[in-house]
């Protein structure tokens, strides 16, 4: 059993949801990003997702955008991020799952990207332009390493499409609860609802919600009808209003936390 698989056995065992927090691998630095996610680990994460900073990220809003910008500006680069995994994976068993483009993984090699990723301790990959059309491009390899390939589902896509992107996927299936980029709208538990509910008609896989996850309420609400809640945008703009490293790892903390205790309300 994988560790994403544990963690959602585990935590459907204590009746809880996955709370997933992505941060921008690099921002503010290397260093402080490896910090950050045992922070958010600590706080009540269950799953920490990388974004590896990339020049044109296509999915994500200005926000991620911004931070992506940043963390290259300061000498990002998938083998120094693929290096803080390794010092991660000292110090927590936390899944660790990358979201990065796959012009990234293509000019570094496929199976040479899967071989590392394995080796530094990743669980996971999604790859938000690659779509189902494409994906046996990465699949076989990232199984071949014991790597979970994480799919997109789009509230427009039609019901066979969403089997086909469940059959496709394994760990867990990302639901996008708002259409457009990340950070943008704010979603709703009762339109996100329809969508996640037809999408688990097709798979036994946890189904969690991301894009348009703001706070600790939303989270609650989004908890009620979801395996599990992605923030994203919000912990980047937390991480980056802090004056200092050392504050941004003592806000993210505070914030994760509150998240965890209002999706843990009964």
């Amino acid at each position: 059993m994988s560790r994403i698989e544990s963690t959602f056995a585990k935590l459907k065992a204590e009746k809880r949801r996955a709370l997933v927090i992505f941060l921008t691998a690099g921002d503010p630095d290397i260093e402080t990003t490896v910090r950050l996610v045992l922070a958010a680990k600590k706080a009540g994460a269950d799953i920490v997702e990388l974004g590896v900073p990339f020049s044109d990220p296509l999915a994500d809003g200005p926000v991620i955008q911004e931070s992506f910008h940043r963390a290259i500006k300061r000498g990002a680069s998938l083998t120094k991020v693929l290096a803080a995994v390794k010092k991660i994976r000292e110090q927590t068993d936390v899944p660790l799952v990358f979201m990065l483009a796959s012009t990234l993984i293509i000019n570094h090699g496929v199976n040479k990207f899967m071989r590392q990723c394995a080796e530094a301790g990743v669980d996971g990959i999604i790859i938000p332009d690659a779509p189902l059309e494409e994906i046996d491009e990465f699949a076989p390899s990232a199984k071949d390493h014991g790597l979970d390939i994480i799919m997109l589902a789009a509230p427009t896509s039609p019901s066979q499409r969403l089997k086909q992107i469940a059959a496709r996927s394994s760990g867990f299936v990302y639901y996008i609860s708002v259409a457009g980029v990340t950070g943008n709208k704010l979603a709703s538990a009762t339109e996100a609802g329809k969508g996640i509910k037809a999408l688990k008609k097709t798979t036994r896989l946890p189904v969690c919600a991301g894009f348009g996850v703001t706070g600790p309420e939303q989270a609650r609400q989004m908890s009620a009808v979801a395996d599990g809640v992605i923030i994203g945008s919000q912990a980047v703009r937390v991480i980056n209003s802090a004056g200092s490293p050392e504050q941004a790892v003592r806000e993210l903390s505070k914030f994760v936390s509150s998240v965890r205790r209002a999706m843990d309300k009964k």
